[in-house]
């Protein structure tokens, strides 16, 4: 019935190389091989139970019986009124504690009595299909926790898929083990992809699915750009280089805070890179984003004039009960703080978490960002 050379081969390669024990695996095929058996030849309420020897590739089929007390059951034909707790006697799954103490001295309530059931000839076929198909899901079910704890580790990390296809703005990536989604407010805007291109990102998220496992990716992220310079910058691959705050409008600019724990070694150079080979590729990487660093700073004064670089500041009052930073520029260097749209102003916003507003020397309203908007005010005569 069953070649019993592959099943021991398959349950050891199960339990070598995908870490099941083959207990585990013979236990749910016992029991499909039972259940299998109970649609077959089965009756309404029987328990039934399977039990297959390694050694010799036979299967015994076994019905279980619940012992139990006349005051705890209700006759199949008797009325259950509300409330009343007794359940419905069923001759195939109960046995009266009067009958089973004639099988079994001493027996009590809740026990068990196994009767063997008789083997059928054309059962063969079905436990042997029924096997097959346990072991096929088991392999399947160590196949998805092999993937999930192997990118369960690259979780917040870097990954390289190829372009399956796009669908609705989404583009759906083959993994190798996994399907990734790229989704369209994850990608970097104007970015154009095609079918079979290996592409980088950032995997955001690891999903157990019905279907298996897929993973949820980003060119967008944030941290996306602080993994790209941590791969080209090896002070920051080793900790003593580190990015402290990032604010990013992908595909568009960037800011970047960095703080070096060594005091000889400069974070700003170290990002650079000698005539800023480091900064370019990645550059390179996010199709040309802008990126500007600078030192963080623990005087919050210093962070937020040096984030509005490359503007030159005048000066800089914090209001830490409002969360808000004044910051005075010069006349000439108005259009550098705000910049195109407000872009400079309200990444240097998100970076230091202060809402900036901008005035002239003059003392005119120029702008104000909070990391989200920027409104250019009116100036006053």
């Amino acid at each position: 019935m069953f070649d019993l050379k592959v099943i021991h081969s398959v349950l050891s390669q199960l339990e070598e190389e995908r870490g099941i024990p083959r207990a585990k695996v013979l236990e749910a095929i016992e029991a499909s091989l039972a259940t299998a058996y109970k649609k077959e030849y089965g009756k309404r309420g029987q328990i039934i139970r399977a039990t297959f020897d390694l050694n010799t590739g036979k299967t015994d089929f076994l019905q279980v019986k619940v012992v139990v007390d006349p005051s705890q059951v209700a006759m199949e034909t008797e009325e259950l009124a509300e409330g009343d707790e007794r359940i419905r006697y069923n001759e195939e799954h109960h046995i009266m504690l009067e009958d089973a103490k004639m099988i079994k001295k001493g027996v009590q309530v809740d026990e068990e009595i196994i009767f063997p059931l008789e083997s059928k000839a054309d059962f063969g076929r079905i436990a042997a299909q029924t096997a097959k198909q346990v072991i096929i899901q088991k392999i399947r079910e160590a196949e998805k926790v092999s993937v999930f704890a192997e990118f369960g580790k690259k979780e917040g990390d870097i990954v390289s898929g190829q372009v399956q296809r796009m669908e609705r703005g989404n583009i759906f990536f083959d993994m190798g083990r996994a399907s990734g989604i790229l989704p369209y407010e994850e990608q970097i805007p104007g970015e154009r992809y095609k079918q079979g291109e290996k592409v980088r990102m950032y995997l955001t998220k690891v999903e157990e699915t019905p279907r298996g496992i897929f993973l949820r990716l980003s060119r967008a992220h944030p941290k996306f750009l602080e993994k790209l310079f941590a791969i080209e910058v090896p002070e920051m691959a080793s900790g003593t280089v580190e990015a402290r705050a990032i604010a990013r409008e992908a595909g568009s600019r960037s800011k970047i805070a960095v703080f070096s724990n060594d005091p000889h070694i400069d974070p700003v150079g170290s990002m650079v890179g000698q005539r800023g080979v480091r900064v370019s590729t990645v550059m390179s990487e996010l199709g040309g984003e802008k990126i500007d660093i600078i030192e963080w700073s623990g005087e919050a004064e210093k962070f937020v004039e040096d984030a509005l670089s490359p503007a030159k500041v005048e000066s800089v009052k914090i209001d830490t009960t409002a969360n808000t930073a004044m910051v005075e520029v010069a006349e000439d260097q108005q259009s550098l703080a705000i910049g195109k749209g407000g872009q400079n102003v309200r990444l240097a916003a998100k970076l230091t978490g202060y809402r900036i507003d901008i005035k002239s020397t003059k003392g005119e309203a120029v702008a104000s960002a909070d990391g989200e908007d920027t409104e250019e005010e009116t100036r006053t005569a």
